[in-house]
């Protein structure tokens, strides 16, 4: 690769961590192309992301997928200068799929390959150039470049984390996390309780603005002293996320209403229920975003569509003199760009590529750039 490539690497990304098969394509950091192909329908009578369903449908998905790619971008597999694909973290079978596609066209093209981390390329796509005139990090001093005292929050079906970035390419600190269900699974699992279907975020986010959310207090976990701590000694969990607990407390709350013969209140529990959600990862992200230094955070992760968690995020930001950075949302979710995107800043930072001895790992840490 010549240094013109190094400067402004034409990249490929795979992403298939779970239902939505992407493909992506950036020169450097202006995107070309973001396509993606989702399996969602196919598990909305489940009521849930089923493994094997994901896995075939990605499958099925991927050439079509890439062909479009490619089309779009106008370029060709001869024209790329690497691949990336997500590694982890993610369903196995379905990570297995990506991983196996990229590696076979890294073998039958000759291109370098670069395993990536799924969250920290939630990350680097706050660096991509865009058409409203990008790139998301408005202001830095240099367009590849992310600002300095940088946080993520990154919340999704499958992860709930507050990170650090010191370095995009080498250098990310995990300072949080749900230490059971993610809050999307939370959305997911209370509106299989309200009767509101599959996927539970849209729907609860939409009838919650009919709803009063002062009607019933529900439980924010991990936030009694004993968990918290103070600055000085920090507890437990002083930054970490529970919301197991805040299901069963909505599961109560109806099997009440229902014992006592009434009628459910279905939108104020789904507003008391968002708002408890949203407070704590809120309250939690900013508290660590200022004990550490943070002065910058991008929110990243399919919640991030989430307008009360948007809202409130941007609220609480600008009060601690926190510049908050959303990128839009077809980058939120899951996708071939952002994976495309960290390819591009391994590649230009002279990293070497992954090679294709390496495997998919579903429980990746987020400390863990590139495999």
């Amino acid at each position: 690769m010549n240094s013109t490539q190094h400067a402004r690497p034409l990249v490929l990304g795979i992403e298939s961590s779970c239902d939505e098969t992407g493909v992506g394509i950036v020169r450097g950091t202006q995107l070309l192309t973001n396509t993606v192909s989702s399996s969602m329908d196919e598990h909305v009578r489940f009521g849930g992301v089923i493994p094997e369903i994901a896995s075939r449908a990605h499958l099925d998905a991927f050439v079509p997928t890439l062909r479009e790619a490619l089309a779009e971008a106008g370029v060709t597999l001869e024209d790329i200068d690497a691949i990336s694909v997500t590694s982890g973290p993610g369903l196995a079978g379905a990570l297995m799929v990506g991983v196996c596609a990229a590696k076979a066209l890294a073998v039958a093209t000759g291109k370098p390959l670069y395993a990536i981390n799924h969250l920290v390329a939630h990350v680097g796509v706050g660096l991509l150039q865009t058409d409203d005139g990008g790139p998301a990090f408005a202001g830095t001093p240099r367009a590849n470049a992310l600002p300095e005292n940088l946080g993520a929050l990154l919340v999704s079906g499958g992860h709930t984390e507050i990170l650090r970035i010191r370095n995009i390419t080498g250098d990310v600190e995990l300072l949080g996390s749900t230490i059971d269900d993610a809050a999307g699974e939370a959305y997911d699992k209370v509106a299989r309780l309200l009767g509101l279907g599959y996927p539970g975020g849209p729907a609860i986010d939409k009838l919650a603005r009919t709803g009063n959310a002062k009607a019933i207090r529900f439980p924010r976990g991990l936030s009694q002293p004993k968990y918290m701590g103070t600055a000085d000694e920090p507890g437990p969990h002083r930054y970490d996320w529970s919301f197991s607990g805040l299901k069963t407390a909505v599961a109560r709350c109806v099997e009440q209403f229902e014992a006592r013969g009434e009628t459910v209140p279905v939108a104020d529990i789904a507003a008391a229920f968002q708002e408890a959600v949203v407070d704590i990862i809120t309250s939690k992200a900013v508290l660590a975003c200022r004990e550490n230094g943070i002065t910058e955070l991008l929110l990243g992760g399919g919640v991030a569509a989430n307008s009360r968690l948007r809202q409130l995020t941007e609220q609480r930001c600008s009060a601690a003199g926190i510049r908050l950075t959303v990128p839009p949302l077809a980058l939120c979710t899951d996708n071939g760009a952002m994976v495309a995107a960290l390819g591009a800043q391994l590649v230009m930072a002279g990293i070497a590529p992954s090679g294709i001895g390496f495997a998919p790992d579903s429980s990746m840490p987020v400390t863990t750039v590139s495999a």
